[in-house]
Formats: structure tokens, C-alpha cells, sequence
């Protein structure tokens, strides 16, 4: 027997994200994933898994987003270090590509010198 949804509708969801949200805010505490988890009464991974339901797709992509305004404004800080270690935990990267493209030439020269 399946556990029945927590959520009926995504506005219930994201009525329960947005007081979490103004929690924080008026607690002066950041924003984080499980903070969020916790407030809508489920684990890390039934977010994602929220994330996956159609009906419920934009509605978490939404707060997953509101998220990562947050952390991404706190980068012009002056301690940004936290702010990019929880950026990277998103899928976030700041790895330089370099792509370098070069042309090989192998010119081999013979001279046949006859002896005098």
C-alpha cells in the first residue's frame, strides 16, 4: 500500500515553503535544503522525489530556486567560501574549460650526399 502524498495540490506545497521561507527571514537564518525538508514534513530525498510528479515539478523547481537566489547573493560577501561548498552540493561547478587545439607537423628531410 502506497504512503499517501503529503501534499495535495503544489500550492499547499509551496503555501508551506513560502512560511518557511518567511521563518527564516524573520529568524535572520539562512535558507537550506533540509531546513526546507523538514518544514514541509519530509526527508532530502522526498523533495527530489516531489521534483519528479508532473503536477508538482514547477512548484519545486520554484523553491529549489528561491534556495539558490539566496545563496547565490550571499557570494558578494565578504566569507563566500560556505556560500560556494553549498553552491557545488546543488550541481553548481566552477571548473575552467580550456579546450587547446594545436596542428602537428612532422616534416622529415632527406639528402642523399654521394661520397667524393
Amino acid at each position: 500500500m502506497a504512503r499517501p502524498p503529503i501534499f495535495e495540490t503544489p500550492e499547499q506545497f509551496e503555501e508551506v515553503a513560502n512560511t518557511y521561507f518567511a521563518t527564516c527571514e524573520a529568524k535572520e537564518r539562512p535558507y537550506t535544503v533540509n531546513g526546507l525538508a523538514l518544514a514541509l514534513g519530509m526527508t532530502r530525498e522526498t523533495l527530489l522525489r516531489y521534483g519528479e510528479k508532473p503536477e508538482f515539478s514547477d512548484a519545486v523547481k520554484a523553491v529549489r530556486a528561491t534556495l539558490e537566489d539566496y545563496w547565490e547573493q550571499r557570494l558578494a560577501g565578504p566569507n563566500a567560501a560556505g556560500t560556494i561548498f553549498w553552491l557545488k552540493n546543488q550541481g553548481w561547478s566552477d571548473k575552467t574549460e580550456q579546450t587547446i587545439t594545436a596542428e602537428v607537423v612532422n616534416k622529415v628531410e632527406r639528402t642523399i650526399v654521394k661520397p667524393a
